[in-house]
Protein backbone atom coordinates (compact mmCIF):
# COMPACT_ATOMS: atom_id res chain seq x y z
CA UNK A 1 0.00 0.00 0.00
CA UNK A 2 2.85 2.41 0.78
CA UNK A 3 4.34 2.08 -2.70
CA UNK A 4 0.93 2.57 -4.35
CA UNK A 5 0.25 5.62 -2.18
CA UNK A 6 3.56 7.19 -3.14
CA UNK A 7 2.75 6.56 -6.82
CA UNK A 8 -0.55 8.42 -6.48
CA UNK A 9 -2.99 5.54 -6.13
CA UNK A 10 -5.06 4.31 -3.25
CA UNK A 11 -7.21 6.12 -0.69
CA UNK A 12 -5.05 9.24 -0.48
CA UNK A 13 -7.92 11.41 0.76
CA UNK A 14 -8.48 9.20 3.80
CA UNK A 15 -5.04 7.77 4.48
CA UNK A 16 -1.72 9.35 5.36
CA UNK A 17 1.72 7.80 5.63
CA UNK A 18 3.22 8.16 9.09
CA UNK A 19 6.95 7.65 9.46
CA UNK A 20 8.14 6.98 12.98
CA UNK A 21 11.57 6.00 14.26
CA UNK A 22 11.73 2.40 15.43
CA UNK A 23 12.13 2.42 19.21
CA UNK A 24 14.52 -0.56 19.10
CA UNK A 25 16.07 -0.37 15.64
CA UNK A 26 16.29 3.39 15.19
CA UNK A 27 15.17 2.82 11.59
CA UNK A 28 12.33 4.69 9.86
CA UNK A 29 9.02 2.81 9.94
CA UNK A 30 6.20 3.80 7.58
CA UNK A 31 2.58 3.05 8.47
CA UNK A 32 -0.52 3.94 6.41
CA UNK A 33 -3.28 5.26 8.69
CA UNK A 34 -6.68 6.88 8.30
CA UNK A 35 -6.76 10.48 9.51
CA UNK A 36 -8.83 13.59 10.13
CA UNK A 37 -7.75 17.23 10.24
CA UNK A 38 -9.38 19.41 12.88
CA UNK A 39 -8.35 23.03 13.45
CA UNK A 40 -4.91 22.53 11.92
CA UNK A 41 -4.17 19.35 13.87
CA UNK A 42 -3.99 15.94 12.19
CA UNK A 43 -5.50 13.08 14.19
CA UNK A 44 -5.15 9.36 13.68
CA UNK A 45 -6.22 6.51 15.91
CA UNK A 46 -4.81 3.13 16.77
CA UNK A 47 -7.25 0.24 16.50
CA UNK A 48 -4.74 -1.83 18.50
CA UNK A 49 -4.60 0.82 21.19
CA UNK A 50 -1.30 1.48 22.88
CA UNK A 51 0.06 -1.88 21.69
CA UNK A 52 0.44 -0.77 18.07
CA UNK A 53 4.12 -0.61 17.12
CA UNK A 54 3.79 2.84 15.56
CA UNK A 55 2.15 4.18 18.74
CA UNK A 56 4.89 2.69 20.91
CA UNK A 57 7.50 4.22 18.59
CA UNK A 58 5.90 7.63 19.15
CA UNK A 59 6.05 7.16 22.92
CA UNK A 60 9.81 6.65 22.53
CA UNK A 61 10.30 9.48 19.99
CA UNK A 62 7.45 11.87 19.15
CA UNK A 63 9.19 13.40 16.10
CA UNK A 64 7.50 12.06 12.97
CA UNK A 65 7.27 12.66 9.24
CA UNK A 66 3.86 12.68 7.59
CA UNK A 67 2.79 12.40 3.97
CA UNK A 68 -0.72 13.45 3.01
CA UNK A 69 -1.26 13.07 -0.71
CA UNK A 70 1.83 14.69 -2.29
CA UNK A 71 2.76 16.85 0.69
CA UNK A 72 5.35 15.72 3.25
CA UNK A 73 6.03 17.52 6.52
CA UNK A 74 7.77 17.14 9.85
CA UNK A 75 5.65 17.07 12.97
CA UNK A 76 5.45 16.20 16.63
CA UNK A 77 2.96 13.52 17.65
CA UNK A 78 1.21 13.77 21.01
CA UNK A 79 -0.34 10.57 22.37
CA UNK A 80 -3.96 10.82 23.52
CA UNK A 81 -5.36 8.07 25.74
CA UNK A 82 -8.29 9.93 27.32
CA UNK A 83 -11.46 7.96 26.39
CA UNK A 84 -13.50 11.20 26.17
CA UNK A 85 -11.19 12.69 23.53
CA UNK A 86 -11.02 9.41 21.63
CA UNK A 87 -14.83 9.17 21.71
CA UNK A 88 -14.97 12.73 20.30
CA UNK A 89 -12.72 11.57 17.46
CA UNK A 90 -14.91 8.51 16.82
CA UNK A 91 -18.02 10.70 16.70
CA UNK A 92 -16.33 13.05 14.23
CA UNK A 93 -15.28 10.14 12.03
CA UNK A 94 -18.79 8.70 12.21
CA UNK A 95 -20.18 12.05 11.01
CA UNK A 96 -17.66 12.48 8.20
CA UNK A 97 -17.51 8.86 7.00
CA UNK A 98 -20.69 7.19 8.32
CA UNK A 99 -20.70 4.00 6.27
CA UNK A 100 -17.02 3.20 6.64
CA UNK A 101 -16.83 3.94 10.37
CA UNK A 102 -20.03 2.09 11.18
CA UNK A 103 -18.70 -0.95 9.34
CA UNK A 104 -15.40 -0.77 11.24
CA UNK A 105 -17.28 -0.47 14.53
CA UNK A 106 -19.50 -3.41 13.64
CA UNK A 107 -16.44 -5.53 12.80
CA UNK A 108 -15.02 -4.63 16.22
CA UNK A 109 -18.22 -5.72 17.97
CA UNK A 110 -19.64 -2.25 18.65
CA UNK A 111 -23.07 -1.15 17.51
CA UNK A 112 -22.73 1.23 14.56
CA UNK A 113 -25.26 3.47 16.31
CA UNK A 114 -23.57 3.30 19.72
CA UNK A 115 -24.44 6.06 22.17
CA UNK A 116 -21.83 8.25 23.83
CA UNK A 117 -21.39 5.98 26.87
CA UNK A 118 -20.77 2.99 24.59
CA UNK A 119 -18.27 4.97 22.50
CA UNK A 120 -16.37 6.00 25.62
CA UNK A 121 -16.27 2.40 26.79
CA UNK A 122 -15.01 1.27 23.38
CA UNK A 123 -12.46 4.12 23.38
CA UNK A 124 -10.82 2.85 26.58
CA UNK A 125 -9.08 0.18 24.50
CA UNK A 126 -7.96 2.58 21.76
CA UNK A 127 -5.34 5.27 21.42
CA UNK A 128 -5.18 8.46 19.41
CA UNK A 129 -2.40 10.77 18.36
CA UNK A 130 -2.55 14.46 17.65
CA UNK A 131 0.00 15.33 15.00
CA UNK A 132 1.19 18.93 15.28
CA UNK A 133 2.90 20.06 12.07
CA UNK A 134 6.13 21.99 12.54
CA UNK A 135 4.59 24.46 10.04
CA UNK A 136 1.47 25.55 12.00
CA UNK A 137 -0.07 27.30 8.99
CA UNK A 138 0.02 24.05 6.98
CA UNK A 139 -3.67 23.28 7.55
CA UNK A 140 -5.00 26.77 8.08
CA UNK A 141 -8.60 27.33 7.05
CA UNK A 142 -7.45 29.37 4.06
CA UNK A 143 -5.55 26.41 2.62
CA UNK A 144 -8.51 24.00 2.98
Amino acid sequence: MVANYRHGTGPRGLVLLLTTTGRKSGQPRVTPLQFEVVDGVVYTASARGQQADWFRNILANPRVCVQIRDHQFEAVAEPVTDPNRIADFLELRRQRHPLMIRLIMLLEGVSPWANRASLESFAREKALIAILPCEPELFSKNKG
